[in-house]
């Protein structure tokens, strides 16, 4: 059984889809790894400390993916890498088949089972392999660091003889595991936090963090969940009772940070242009949301700009990435844990269990056809 980790196409992808830690734990399940030379200094793992691991270092993408059984990525692989995998690799990486047709497609054309890490679901066993929690858990408070470096005043409240220096004040907009996490470091630094959710057991979660729970709460609120934990898309009324309800909130904040995602849709608009010029100068908006179009109006990904009233929009790239040593050490072990489950433990060999409910969750393409049925051209 060969592994092989290659290194991510896209130049703002820091992170890496094994450590010296899983590539130990792969010699142990029987397999030979080979690294793509590279693969992980970025991430801050040089070549040689994969070696001292037990993998072998190989000089380009194609001979470490030559006969592999499995490949192992950050993001989804792209057309070259594809043409270099053997008919029937296992692929395991963040797919994002959202609105990606033409890429789920092309895998099914390349032949190989390509799995999906972010459809894992959400279950007790699926816990130690859940991508979106780990990484939104480093975006989360990357966010709040970031945000304290943008903002040209301290975060808590100082009592000196020069006089006292207020508290900063932030807003998080969405309790998930990001919002929480933010919520939770702008409080260690400090902060005076309010937070808002569309979710009704965000409320509990976030009072039980020490910030204040600000929402409209009426009937729509109280059903806004979904089976799997995920936030509902809101009506168009409680939308506009919310947003009118956060715009006055928002122009006494000195910090927003948003993380409101829907999975499969764009990011929902939850700051308008008119918000953001409520904001006084000086004051700081992060938006985590900012690669499916952001939850700020004016947010341009990639970027950090100042409007003219002076606010600083964050539109960072991978937030996770900008933690990148931490983000590849937790999505190492989610991954490990998921391949684990693949591999029988007595032949040392690849033994899928088509039938496992992780598997069916996460399998997008599988001996030339598109396999998963929200993904699946209609005809």
């Amino acid at each position: 059984m060969r592994i092989a980790v290659l290194s991510e196409a896209d130049t703002v992808e820091t992170r890496v889809a094994a450590t010296p830690e899983t590539v130990k734990k792969y010699k142990a399940l029987g397999a030979d790894v080979v690294v793509e030379a590279g693969a992980g200094l970025a991430a801050g793992i040089p070549d040689g400390e994969f070696e001292a691991a037990g993998a072998t270092i190989a000089p380009s993408a194609r001979d470490a993916a030559a006969d592999a059984d499995i490949v192992l990525k950050v993001r989804r692989p792209s057309q070259p890498d594809l043409a270099l995998l053997k008919r029937g690799a296992v692929v395991i990486a963040i797919m994002d088949p959202y609105g990606q047709t033409e890429a789920v497609k092309a895998m099914a054309e390349a032949g190989v089972a390509a799995f999906a890490m972010e459809l894992m679901p959400r279950i007790t066993r699926a816990q130690v392999m859940d991508v979106l929690s780990s990484q939104a858990n480093l975006a989360g408070y990357r966010a709040v660091i970031d945000a304290a470096a943008e903002y040209g005043r301290v975060f808590p409240m100082m009592m000196t003889a020069a006089g006292t220096v207020p508290a900063a004040r932030v807003f998080v907009m969405g309790a998930g595991v990001a919002g929480l996490q933010a919520i939770a470091t702008a409080r260690r630094l400090g902060a005076v936090v309010t937070a808002t959710d569309v979710r009704p057991a965000a409320k509990e979660q976030v009072e039980s963090l020490g910030a204040k729970f600000v929402a409209v709460e009426d009937e729509e609120f109280r059903q806004a969940e979904t089976a799997g934990g995920y936030a509902k898309e809101m009506s168009k009324e409680y939308q506009a009772k919310q947003a009118e309800l956060v715009a006055s909130h928002i122009a006494k904040q000195d910090i927003v940070i948003t993380t409101a995602l829907i999975p499969g849709r764009p990011a929902p608009k939850l700051i308008s242009a008119a918000m953001v010029e409520s904001m006084r100068p000086g004051s700081v908006i992060v938006d985590l949301a900012v690669e499916r179009g952001g939850n700020c109006e004016l947010s341009k990904p990639g970027e950090t700009i100042t409007t003219p009233n002076g606010v600083k929009i964050v539109g960072h790239l991978n937030m996770p990435g900008r933690l990148a040593a931490s983000a590849s050490a937790l999505y190492a072990r989610n991954i490990y844990a998921f391949v684990e489950t693949l591999v029988d433990k007595n032949t040392r060999e690849l033994a899928v269990k088509w039938d496992d409910e992780l598997v069916k969750a996460t399998c997008l393409t599988r001996d030339g056809a598109i396999v998963h049925t929200a993904f699946q051209p209609t005809a």
